[in-house]
């Protein structure tokens, strides 16, 4: 009985050794990734302090922190822990307890080697005035708030504009498309900032319509960034813009541009962010206009309504599946209910796009389907992010640059356990 009575209480005891290892591992990592956020902050002191306040408050008082090791250089901290579990059974033979101990280490992606993709939305959508005051100027001289490259000439007091851009341009009316410029040279100068050396960070440009075309592949040479950022010729500014908006197909090809993320130890590994910068809908002018019947004045229905919808955020699921982050900045796509053409598509509900049979989309539950296709771009967005975090819906041109940048220095103050 002896023996068996010595085994039965050895599995019981090292059970209970194992689960209190298991949470003295949990606390240390949360005390280490409490601190290490403030590694560019505090002296080492007052790191290993916070270190052990931390651990020693989630923790019972018999466990002992053991060395704490701070590297400001590389934002990396590590620490181990110790202590003895009282054994039950196990006495009977003179154990009185089992000792356990745990290590774990924590680093940011700001000390890692990192490819971040930013990707512009190239859509007609993009070509909306970027303030009130703009929409006004623009729908007062026109009749219309987006500056497209294709449609009606216009006479104004006299003076010919060929197609709406040309007004816009004529009139300095900033452009949801020109904010987003400026939002991405912000992130250009952060990342001049975060890697001085420009030893660790690579930035590429992309653009995002029919399909993803490659502006500049990774580069540490953020001077060049800027300049194809603002050159016309490279078809990021608003001087031009894509004719449909196939998010299935380009997410698809920007998957292969990314490529597959890594740890971010080696230039060879690097961890991969991606930045989408868009409105979030699939659409084609064509939808909108063609099929379109009239009673009177009024168009009461077209064959493709329902094929102007938010994306599917299962398409994002392309490049997160490769190890990469998604982080997404929702430029809103502000109603615009004096159109006809949007009431039709955007301004109508989910249940006329008739999401899962067009496009494959399954709504969040919870939600209506009488809710606007519009008022549902931010859950299919949001969805579409590698985290609820990782997602900023932004209005204002101020909001649109504030929220990029924000979401850019949330990935770098991210921390990861790497041990």
């Amino acid at each position: 009985m002896v023996p068996m009575i010595l085994a039965v209480g050895a599995s019981f005891d090292y059970i209970r050794a194992y689960n209190v290892r298991q949470s003295m591992q949990s606390d240390l990592d949360a005390a280490l990734i409490a601190a290490v956020k403030q590694i560019d902050t505090d002296d080492s002191d007052a790191l290993k302090q916070k270190v052990s306040d931390w651990f020693h408050a989630q923790v019972e008082s018999s466990y002992s922190l053991g060395d704490i090791e701070i590297d400001t250089t590389n934002h990396r901290i590590t620490a181990t822990a110790s202590g003895t579990v009282p054994t039950t059974l196990m006495q009977l033979a003179n154990i009185a307890t089992v000792p356990v101990s745990v290590e774990s280490a924590v680093e940011g992606p700001a000390t890692s080697y990192l490819n971040v993709y930013i990707v512009i939305d190239k859509s007609p959508s993009m070509l909306l005035a970027a303030t009130t005051a703009g929409q006004q100027a623009m729908y007062s001289g026109i009749g219309c708030q987006f500056a497209c490259h294709t449609g009606d000439a216009h006479t104004v007091s006299g003076k010919s504009y060929a197609n709406n851009y040309e007004y816009s341009t004529a009139k300095s009316i900033k452009l949801r498309a020109d904010v987003a410029v400026d939002a991405v040279s912000e992130v250009l100068d952060m990342i001049d900032r975060s890697d001085s050396s420009h030893a660790r960070i690579k930035v590429g440009l992309y653009s995002l319509g029919d399909t993803a075309t490659e502006v500049l592949a990774p580069t540490l040479d953020t001077a060049t960034a800027h300049k194809r950022l603002v050159d016309d010729s490279y078809g990021l500014t608003s001087a031009s813009s894509t004719t449909y908006t196939y998010f299935d197909v380009s997410l698809t090809a920007l998957k292969k541009m990314v490529g597959t993320g890594g740890d971010g130890t080696s230039s060879s590994k690097p961890l991969k962010l991606v930045l989408l910068l868009t409105d979030g809908v699939q659409s084609q002018r064509e939808w909108v206009i063609n099929g379109v019947t009239w009673n009177g004045s009024k168009a009461v229905s077209g064959s493709y309504w329902n094929k102007v919808a938010p994306l599917n955020p299962d398409w994002c699921a392309y490049i997160k599946n490769q190890s990469a982050t998604m982080a997404v900045l929702y430029t809103e796509y502000l109603p615009i209910t004096t159109d006809w053409g949007y009431n039709a598509t955007v301004g109508s509900t989910m249940a006329s796009a008739k999401w899962k049979s067009t496009w494959g989309g399954t709504m969040d539950s919870g939600v209506s389907t009488s809710i606007t296709r519009r008022d549902y771009i931010p859950y299919a967005l949001a969805d579409c992010a590698s985290s609820k975090s990782l997602f900023i819906s932004a209005s204002s041109s101020a909001d649109i640059t504030a929220g990029l940048s924000a979401l850019f220095t949330q990935y770098l103050t991210s921390v990861r356990l790497t041990q």
